[in-house]
């Protein structure tokens, strides 16, 4: 299944319609930031600030992209420069790209119904979606909206002996989710300057600066009206009967939380019965003891910027890990993907795919409910391009690459 420059509409715009929306939509966000500068006039800052902040001063935001920008990739000459096969397999999967949508907790506050988007987006697009403990949409009903592309996210939920949790992955199964990821590097709950700003609780409790925001949103409070408050309906079966949307939030502020041991990794590869990976590794020496005890996958994040301020960046990483287990397992990225071209870095220092999320949720906030095809085809495009410019076919051609990447870790 080889995608020759399978994006929906012609590289970089050329051939379509000066008219048309989609050339219109080009013209005015032709990048990620643009997006995003749109989507902060747009989204009610409590919606937005739980997306775009991270933990601190965004510190850790600011040197994920930071030290993305610095990797710098020699083009070779002599090379077809024509069409490229950005097709990836992930765990025995086809995809289209090496490109796939993180799991982000709080999409439906940033825009309510935001989930539903990004998963009809990226079964559309042939990327993988991964659907989160905290998502706004049931697992179940995720599964129906992308059942080709569908992964799970597990955070830990440690009461009663991982009764929940188990659970959880019963029902992932069921519903047929391809891929488990359960999330290691949240064993606290981060401090986030832009959330505590905000005040934010859920269900909402209008202030008067959210009501004078909401009043120059219209966009959001129509999506509002139309999905309702935010809630976390994964986690509804486990709160009692008829549950109240506070009731949940309440369950999930206690529950949800706290790191995972490698023993309890151990008895939750047992449960899971498909490939499973570990997110949120950021030492390969974690990365080997995962694969040692049987897991498919390491996906290097250190989530966004949004838990440890002092982190280093997840991209400088990377290449150690790559070196630990890239033989053995399948080794993913996220953290500070804006642009294709990150998504090409990110392969080109031995990952199999990198996962984006802010970049998806920025396009839903500034363009609406097609925001999300919108994104998935630029980022296509820009992987397209990039690997044409830098004479590298396929992915293989991008690993043999020579690279300069002065920030990468040494162990």
């Amino acid at each position: 299944m080889h995608d020759r420059t399978a994006a929906k509409a012609a590289p970089t715009g050329w051939g379509v319609s000066g008219h048309s929306r989609e050339a219109q939509l080009r013209r005015r966000f032709p990048t990620v930031e643009d997006l995003r500068k749109a989507a902060a006039r747009r989204v009610p800052s409590l919606g937005y600030e739980t997306v775009a902040g991270g933990a601190g001063e965004n510190l850790g935001v600011g040197r994920n992209a930071g030290a993305l920008d610095a990797i710098e990739m020699v083009p070779r000459t002599g090379a077809d420069k024509g069409p490229v096969a950005t097709d990836v397999t992930l765990f025995g999967r086809h995809y289209s790209a090496p490109l796939g949508i993180a799991p982000m907790g709080l999409q439906s506050v940033f825009w309510p119904g935001a989930e539903r988007h990004l998963a009809r987006a990226a079964q559309r697009a042939r990327i993988p979606y991964t659907a989160g403990t905290v998502s706004g949409i049931a697992l179940e009903e995720a599964a129906e909206l992308a059942p080709d592309v569908i992964w799970f996210q597990l955070y830990r939920l440690a009461k009663d002996d991982h009764r929940v949790g188990f659970d959880l992955v019963r029902r992932a199964q069921a519903a047929g989710a391809h891929v488990l990821v359960v999330t290691v590097d949240t064993p606290g709950r981060a401090k986030r300057p832009g959330e505590l700003r905000n005040g934010l609780t859920l269900p909402f409790r209008p202030t008067l600066r959210t009501i004078l925001e909401a009043a120059i949103s219209p966009g959001w409070v129509s999506a509002l009206l139309r999905n309702g408050q935010p809630s976390f309906p994964c986690l509804s079966p486990y709160c009692g009967d008829n549950p109240s949307k506070a009731d949940i939030a309440w369950f999930a502020q206690r529950e949800v939380g706290g790191a995972f041991t490698f023993e309890e990794l151990k008895r939750y590869r047992d449960a899971w019965k498909g490939p499973m990976v570990i997110k949120g590794v950021m030492h390969p020496a974690d990365a080997e003891k995962a694969v040692s005890i049987g897991l498919d996958g390491v996906q290097v994040s250190n989530h966004g910027g949004r838990q440890l301020e002092g982190a280093p960046a997840a991209i400088d990483m990377l290449p150690a890990i790559v070196a630990a287990v890239g033989s053995k397992a399948t080794v993913l990225f996220d953290s500070g993907v804006r642009s294709g071209l990150d998504v090409v870095r990110a392969v080109a220092l031995g990952a199999q795919a990198a996962l984006a999320g802010r970049a998806f949720l920025y396009g839903v906030g500034a363009i609406g409910a097609d925001g999300a095809d919108y994104v998935t085809t630029m980022l296509i495009e820009e992987v397209s391009v990039a690997m044409r410019q830098l004479g590298a076919p396929d992915m293989a051609a991008l690993r043999a690459l020579s690279i300069r990447h002065a920030s990468a870790w040494q162990f």
